[in-house]
């Protein structure tokens, strides 16, 4: 796993052993930046079920102002502040060890929020009603799921932009809040 452009590029990123962890291949990394690349400049990011934090860490290295990781799983978010001090984004980058949807519950607004749970325990459906009042005007939020997972047009004041499709095993979808 590496970071593939920007300020880190090529740089190596540690990620934990086990069933329980899913890093996002490069392809679909790729995908998921080119799909918001033009939002990412001096963006404040959201990165939740962040694992290694490697998403977080593609947005601070192609110029996000900053990246909030959050992980229930301690040895996550310790592999995500290695990653973080190893590729130079620690005075931009804060970690947090905590529920998913115990942290939503907190005061906070996003440029772009991308997820990235464990699949077919339906995090996604969980989190996205939380979100609306996360994100900033013009904002976007990105979830990786399961290929088979089709969410719904609308939830709360999120509409969806766009699904894509990379295989039979992932799928990305897009919401920004209603105009």
């Amino acid at each position: 796993m590496r970071v593939i452009t920007g300020s880190a590029r090529g740089k190596r990123l540690r990620t934990l052993d086990g069933l329980e962890v899913r890093p996002t291949s490069d392809k679909v990394k790729e995908a998921v930046f080119s799909i918001i690349q033009f939002d990412v400049p001096g963006a404040s990011v959201l990165d939740l079920f962040s694992g290694s934090g490697q998403l977080g860490i593609e947005a601070l290295s192609r110029g996000a102002k900053s990246c909030v990781f959050v992980d229930r799983s301690r040895q996550s978010v310790e592999c995500s502040r290695e990653n973080i001090e190893s590729c130079g984004f620690t005075e931009q980058s804060k970690t947090v060890n905590a529920d998913v949807l115990e942290f939503l519950k907190r005061p906070g607004e996003y440029d772009i929020i991308l997820l990235d749970p464990p699949y077919r325990q339906g995090l996604i459906e969980k989190a996205l009603p939380l979100l609306g009042e996360r994100l900033a005007q013009d904002g976007i939020i990105v979830c990786e799921h399961e290929g088979e997972l089709v969410l719904p047009e609308k939830i709360g004041s999120l509409v969806k932009k766009k699904d894509y499709s990379y295989g039979k095993n992932v799928a990305l979808t897009t919401y920004r809040s209603e105009e």
